[in-house]
């Protein structure tokens, strides 16, 4: 089985690209409501974005309810560049065999501009030709650790990350502009749960990922965070499958 937490689909589409490479099953954890048995598995993945150098809320608070068995036991994780010590800390909740950091398009458009079509097409392309190893790999029960941490990988995953749970995941900079048609996806297709419709229009509550699906997924490109993301693209998975059969 394997297990993953996707904010825009990237790795959403890796877990499912692993899982049919290795003939395994895919889970997303933010639709599970009580801890899976995993007792009967020959193997456990878990598939993830990094969030400052740091393993997302929903796929940190999973992976602690899970009881440890003698499955292979592997971990993906999808980045910008960098995974920290993201992997290690993971694996303190629950021993990985293998780990791997793969680099996908650029989503958190909160921080800066996504990729343009170009770019975002030449990251997938090279991520297809590593998954095809991982899964190899994993078929084969390799012990890997392929992960690039980058530099001082122990701050960016204390301090940095601490600061961006505890400070940067506030939700007072989001609004919605008048482009806004009120058809109710941010608050379908949030993961925290916490976009309410009041007069047809979204309200946020406290709670946030910072995954930025209801900005990206935005169908009228309404869903601002500050004034910066005015004047930024946006980025889903599925939105670079159809510019890609769109030539």
């Amino acid at each position: 089985m394997i297990f993953y937490f996707s904010g825009t689909g990237n790795s959403q589409w890796v877990a499912g690209q692993i899982a049919s490479l290795i003939g395994d099953e895919t889970r997303d954890v933010t639709k599970i409501s009580t801890p899976p048995d995993v007792t009967g598995e020959k193997q456990v993945g878990f598939v993830f974005p990094i969030y400052a150098w740091g393993v997302p809320e929903p796929m940190m608070n999973f992976v602690k309810t899970l009881k440890q068995t003698d499955a292979f036991s592997f971990a993906v994780c999808t980045c910008g560049e960098e995974a920290g010590l993201a992997m290690k800390k993971l694996g303190k909740c629950y021993p990985l065999r293998s780990c791997y950091s793969l680099v996908m398009p650029n989503n958190y458009v909160i921080g800066s501009d996504v990729d343009d079509l170009a770019a975002a097409s030449q990251k997938i392309k090279k991520a297809k030709q590593a998954l095809v190893t991982m899964a190899r790999q994993i078929r084969e029960r390799q012990p890997v650790y392929e992960v690039t941490e980058g530099s001082l990988p122990g701050l960016k995953s204390g301090v940095v990350n601490y600061g961006f749970n505890r400070f940067a995941r506030r939700t007072d900079s989001f609004f919605v502009t008048d482009d806004c048609i009120s058809c109710g996806l941010c608050e379908q297709n949030c993961p925290a749960h916490t976009i309410t419709l009041q007069s047809g229009r979204p309200v946020w509550g406290k709670a946030c990922y910072q995954c930025t699906r209801c900005i990206n997924a935005c169908p009228q490109k309404a869903i601002q965070y500050g004034e910066k993301t005015r004047h930024r693209g946006r980025y889903t998975f599925r939105e670079w499958e159809k510019k890609e059969m769109n030539g």
